[in-house]
């Protein structure tokens, strides 16, 4: 039968963050005054690994510089984007890990809080053609500014979930009939409803919740 294989995608299939790299990209690239866009999102990072991150107030952030640009340049900022701090951040552990649930006929899917502007062409860069991440409001591919419907975190991943299963129609996949890998305590409402929750490189609460509930630990970090 097949399987869902879902991903996490920062600090999980990643070695790194992506929406905090992106805030690095944007000071890198000239686009913000760098000391105080590295400020906040370093502040906002911090919230994160907190569990206490207001997401629509980070997306709103995030995204603000590149706010009403035309698709053709914010499609040249992220392809620079994707060279300078996204290939760095590949792990080829992680590729392997995906290859190989696709050679057994799993279904792959990543699921991740990052709004879809970041993480689309991050999910096609790993040959996972289905993705569920925080949407963003655009009006002909340039962007408010807003998210759109409710971010995809923390207890939140799993009603995106259940509403991409729903628009399937495959009495295959499940949550149940699903393995769900991720690094952060943020995901434990989502890791808890699956039939097999695998803690990635997890973060300390992550790692001693995993041990109680006898889930798989598993490291990508070693290539």
């Amino acid at each position: 039968m097949t399987k869902l294989a879902i991903f996490d995608l920062d600090n999980t299939l990643l070695a790194g963050d992506s929406d905090h790299a992106w805030g690095e990209y944007l000071c890198h690239a000239g686009l913000v005054d760098a000391e105080a866009h590295r400020q906040r999102n370093d502040a906002f990072y911090q919230q994160y690994k907190q569990g206490v991150l207001d997401m629509n107030e980070y997306c709103e952030f995030a995204i603000a510089p590149v706010v009403g640009l035309p698709v053709t340049r914010l499609t040249e900022l992220h392809a620079a984007f994707m060279t300078e701090f996204v290939e760095p951040m590949l792990q080829a552990s992680a590729q392997k890990l995906i290859d190989d649930h696709k050679a057994a006929g799993d279904i792959c899917l990543i699921v991740t809080a990052t709004n879809r502007f970041i993480t689309g062409p991050i999910a096609d860069r790993l040959g996972i053609e289905h993705l569920i991440a925080t949407d963003l409001a655009h009006t002909a591919g340039v962007l408010t500014g807003k998210i759109d419907g409710k971010p995809c975190f923390q207890a939140g991943k799993i009603g995106k979930l259940q509403s991409w299963l729903d628009t399937h129609n495959d009495a295959s996949l499940s949550m149940q009939n699903a393995v769900f890998y991720s690094d952060s305590f943020n995901d434990i409402p989502l890791l808890e409803v699956v039939g097999e929750a695998v803690a990635v490189d997890p973060d300390e609460r992550l790692r001693q919740h995993a041990r109680e509930q006898g889930w798989r630990i598993i490291s990508l970090r070693s290539g």
